[in-house]
């Protein structure tokens, strides 16, 4: 599939072997138990995921627990108000905000912003219509700031 901005195709890349089982000897309380403290030290899903893989062993969290990870954080009630990805993606633009205040004729970047700040608003679309964000939710600066600094 080509990409949206750039006129060349994808690279290709590895996929997950497909397996029906992990083979592991913790029980799925004691691994919801590590993600929720994991959670609590102020992980990310992603580096929560990592840190299963490589110090406990669990190369999926979805074949060991039988649940996602978002949906074992939000059990425990410590899931995060906005979703991982779109909290990267908000992130990224207000670096690169940052960093046209300072250099304002860098016109790659002011397209980098556009692009990312398009990337947010198609997310945001995605989720409201999931109904993982309220339909009330937008995505402004003054908000994105709060948002980050929490």
């Amino acid at each position: 599939m080509a990409r949206m901005y750039a006129r060349k195709k994808g690279k290709s890349k590895s996929s997950k072997p497909i397996k029906s089982t992990v083979p592991i000897e913790m029980s799925v309380e004691e691994i919801q138990k590590h993600v929720v403290e994991l959670r609590n030290q102020g992980m990310s899903s992603s580096r929560i995921g990592i840190v299963l893989r490589d110090k406990y062993g669990i190369p999926d969290i979805m074949l060991a627990a039988k649940k996602k990870m978002t949906h074992i954080l939000q059990d425990n009630g410590v899931a995060p108000k906005v979703p991982e990805d779109l909290y990267n993606l908000i992130v990224k633009a207000l670096n690169l905000r940052e960093h046209l205040e300072d250099n304002r004729n860098d016109l790659h970047n002011r397209r980098a912003l556009q692009l990312t700040e398009s990337k947010i608003r198609r997310l945001v679309k995605y989720y409201k219509g999931r109904g993982v964000l309220p339909e009330e939710w937008t995505y402004r600066l003054e908000r994105a700031e709060t948002l980050i600094s929490q």
